[in-house]
């Protein structure tokens, strides 16, 4: 009798028909794999992965609002310090040349219409990947990361730093000294910028400021936050989660450090 090994998985694809195509030929490729919910789009993927934790995730790239990639970048940002992280396999229609970094690093990939043979493969290459995670929880999350960084630029001379924030509220044009700022933190199509006594908001994305920010004055602790390391009063343990939280020195709210970003404090 054939092994089957015992796991979880989150299906998410915004075509119905394929999602549960998807799901018969994995009940007979994997036996012992239990599809613990289905879902149609990005946000959703994200939302039921972080609270099902299953033990492999299969995400359609191109699906409403987030994608399958956003999808799987969030996870990586988002996803409970010593959980292990899930096998990400990627489903696609389009047989694209970056298709292939996805078999260095995530789990897999399926193209559309999904082949039985391809996925037995498939199914055999996360089982391994399942059987090894034990040693080493974080690697699949790491290689994953990899795959998601965005390319390196091509290289420029550098900008010179900032050192004033310009924000307009109204009619009104604020200068706001660079040491005064406490955070940053990205909202929609903007980023707040958080003093000790006031918030602004500026349209200059969160990645072009942060280009011209001292990295030593600066730390990103989260995807969306970035925060001056002088204004940090202390680190917090969640006794709940294992997660960090700041606390800073000039404002109440407490920070939340993702687990990507937590590493910089466990080094200290």
């Amino acid at each position: 009798m054939r092994f089957t090994p015992m796991a979880t998985a989150l299906l998410a694809d915004d075509e119905p028909l394929l999602l549960q195509d998807l799901g018969a030929q994995l009940a007979r490729a994997w036996p012992g794999l239990q599809v613990l919910e289905r879902v149609g789009d990005g946000e959703a993927a994200l939302a039921r992965a972080l609270a099902l934790r299953p033990d492999v995730v299969f995400l359609d790239i191109r699906m409403p609002g987030l994608d399958g990639l956003q999808a799987a970048r969030e996870l990586t940002h988002e996803w409970p310090a010593g959980e292990p992280f899930p096998a990400i396999v990627f489903v696609t229609a389009y047989e694209q040349h970056a298709v292939q970094a996805f078999e260095l690093a995530a789990a897999d990939y399926l193209l559309k219409p999904v082949d039985p043979g391809r996925l037995g493969r498939c199914v055999q290459r996360v089982q391994q990947l399942l059987a090894q995670r034990a040693a080493d929880p974080d690697s699949a999350a790491a290689a994953l990361r990899r795959l998601l960084l965005p390319p390196p630029a091509a290289s420029q001379p550098p900008l010179p730093p900032l050192r004033i924030i310009q924000a307009g509220i109204g009619t009104t044009i604020h200068l706001v000294p660079i040491d005064e700022v406490v955070y940053f933190e990205a909202a929609d199509k903007y980023v707040r910028v958080w003093t000790a006594e006031a918030e602004y908001l500026v349209r200059t994305p969160l990645k072009e400021l942060q280009a011209r920010l001292d990295p030593e004055q600066f730390w990103q602790v989260h995807r969306g936050t970035v925060v001056r390391a002088a204004a940090i009063s202390a680190v917090h343990r969640d006794p709940r989660t294992g997660r960090l939280v700041l606390a800073m020195r000039d404002r109440p709210e407490r920070l939340a450090v993702s687990r990507l970003h937590a590493q910089a404090f466990k080094a200290m």
